[in-house]
C-alpha cells in the first residue's frame, strides 16, 4: 500500500471514529464465520456496525483524535464497534454477544471522546437504553411538579371557597 493510500485510509478512520458518539474495541480472535456473521446482525439491529481495520492505522487515527488510551489498546485482532445510534444499547448489545460467545473479548473503548475501560462498558451495558433513563428522569421530574400543581390547584379551590363564603355572609347581612 502506497503512503498517500496509507494517509487516505487514516483519514477515513479518522472519520468514522469522530462521526459516533462511541466506539467498543473487541478482540475476535477464535471465531467462526458464523459466530462473527451472528454478532454483527445482532450489533446492526442496534444501530452498530462492526469493523475490522489495520490496526497500525487505526492506532494512528486514534493518536491523531487524542486518544492514546484506545490506541494502547489496538493489539492483536481487535475489531472497532461503532455506535452509531444510542451508545448504551451498543454497549448492551456487545456485553450480551460476549457472554454468548466466550472468544470475543471486550477491551474497552470511548465514549463521549473519553477512554472506558472493560468495567466502564459494562456499567453502561447495565443501565439501559438512553430513551429508559431518559423515561426515569422524566418520572422522577413529574411526581414533584404534579404535588406543586396539586398545592396549586387547592389554594383555588380554597380561595373559591373563602369568597363564596364572603360573598354568602354579605348577601345574608344584605337581606337581613
Amino acid at each position: 500500500m502506497s503512503r498517500a493510500e496509507k494517509v487516505e485510509r487514516v483519514a477515513v478512520i479518522r472519520g468514522h471514529l469522530s462521526a459516533v458518539e462511541a466506539v467498543y474495541l473487541t478482540e475476535y480472535r477464535g471465531l467462526t464465520v458464523q459466530d462473527m456473521q451472528q454478532v454483527r446482525r445482532s450489533l446492526r439491529d442496534n444501530n452498530a456496525r462492526m469493523r475490522v481495520m489495520k490496526m497500525s492505522l487505526t492506532r494512528r487515527a486514534a493518536e491523531e483524535l487524542g486518544y492514546e488510551d484506545l490506541s494502547e489498546q489496538l493489539q492483536g485482532p481487535t475489531a472497532l464497534i461503532f455506535a452509531e445510534g444510542d451508545p448504551l444499547a451498543a454497549a448492551k448489545t456487545v456485553r450480551e454477544q460476549s457472554r454468548q460467545h466466550r472468544r470475543l473479548v471486550l477491551k474497552g473503548g470511548v465514549l463521549d471522546g473519553r477512554f472506558v475501560g472493560t468495567e466502564q462498558v459494562g456499567e453502561f451495558a447495565q443501565l439501559g437504553s438512553r430513551s429508559q433513563l431518559m423515561a426515569k428522569v422524566a418520572g422522577g421530574l413529574s411526581g414533584p411538579i404534579n404535588k406543586a400543581a396539586g398545592l396549586l390547584a387547592s389554594f383555588n379551590r380554597s380561595a373559591v371557597g373563602a369568597f363564596m363564603q364572603l360573598l354568602e355572609r354579605k348577601q345574608a347581612a344584605e337581606s337581613a
